[in-house]
């Protein structure tokens, strides 16, 4: 059967492939659009076997927060190159994450089982733009029923950090006011900046506790101080450790002669009501593919 310029037209505007691409798959299956629709799909499962093992550190870090700041989600999704990251394709493909995370989840991702259309998404989109793709993460936070609070979100331009932070309070009435509202939109920012791994001392394993102390003693012993004093410059590292990675340690970033526990308590005072930090998610952009690279 003769392949058509308007059935190579027709078959470019279902699927977005190239000119060649869609003659061969018109010609392969016959002019049966849908067939070649498939066929085009099948091949571009393939391409994205083929260009799974290749770096994808740059993309977008994107977020999405209900008009009612109830729930929020956070998505991260990588390609190679911040051209393909700066197409419409590739932002259509973070619109699909961040709609997929915020009906099923971040635990639902591919390639968990629940994430397979979202997974086709991707492989059309590693064979339109010819990248290595991959949704990294996503996060969605929801306020329950029966509680107070706000989910909040802060994307850093050009999209290589993003927060979502989960704010709670006692009642609906503070959770509308605008100084709750501006809360939490400094901590999303503040997170952002100051990159906490925790939320508090007490969450922080004591594993990875042990691991600094480790170094922290291993650093110390040509110094040829006492063993006794080198373990009191050790526990002071440690304490000073805690407060980079824990949040609530911090000094807030507007203001560097407060910790976040000390703001938090002095807008819960404003407010008359105790404010919580519940969770909070940081992404930076290609964070993952170093943490792989260094294992």
């Amino acid at each position: 059967m003769e392949v058509t310029a308007q059935m190579v037209k027709d078959l470019r505007g279902m699927t977005g492939a190239g000119i060649m691409d869609c003659k061969e798959a018109l010609r392969e299956k016959d002019g049966d659009l849908e067939e070649a629709k498939r066929f085009l799909r099948e091949k571009g499962l393939s391409s994205a076997a083929k260009k799974s093992g290749r770096e994808a550190s740059d993309g977008l870090v994107e977020s999405e927060v209900n008009p009612d700041s109830r729930s929020g989600v956070l998505v991260e999704v990588n390609c190679e190159t911040d051209f393909v990251a700066k197409t419409e394709d590739f932002k259509a493909l973070v619109k699909s994450a961040l709609r997929h995370v915020t009906e099923n989840g971040g635990k639902s991702l591919p390639p968990n089982p629940g994430g397979e259309a979202l997974q086709e998404k991707v492989a059309e989109a590693i064979a339109k733009l010819g990248e290595n793709i991959l949704i990294s993460r996503g996060e969605r936070y929801e306020i329950p029923d029966g509680q107070a609070g706000a989910v909040c979100s802060y994307i850093h331009p050009g999209g290589a950090v993003g927060v979502l932070v989960e704010l709670r309070c006692a009642s609906d009435g503070v959770a509308g006011q605008d100084a709750f509202a501006e809360m939490a939109k400094d901590l999303a920012m503040h997170i952002a900046a100051s990159g906490p791994k925790y939320l508090s001392s007490d969450l922080v394993p004591e594993s990875e506790i042990e691991s600094e102390r480790a170094i922290l003693m291993a650093q110390s012993k040509d110094t040829g101080k006492p063993e006794n004093i080198i373990a009191k410059i050790v526990d002071g590292r440690i304490k000073k450790y805690l407060k980079e990675v824990c949040l609530m340690d911090q000094p807030f970033v507007k203001d560097s002669d407060q910790t976040i526990q000390v703001l938090l308590e002095a807008r819960s005072k404003e407010l008359g009501e105790e404010l919580e930090v519940f969770q909070f998610a940081r992404f930076q952009r290609g964070e993952l593919t170093a943490q792989e690279e260094a294992e």
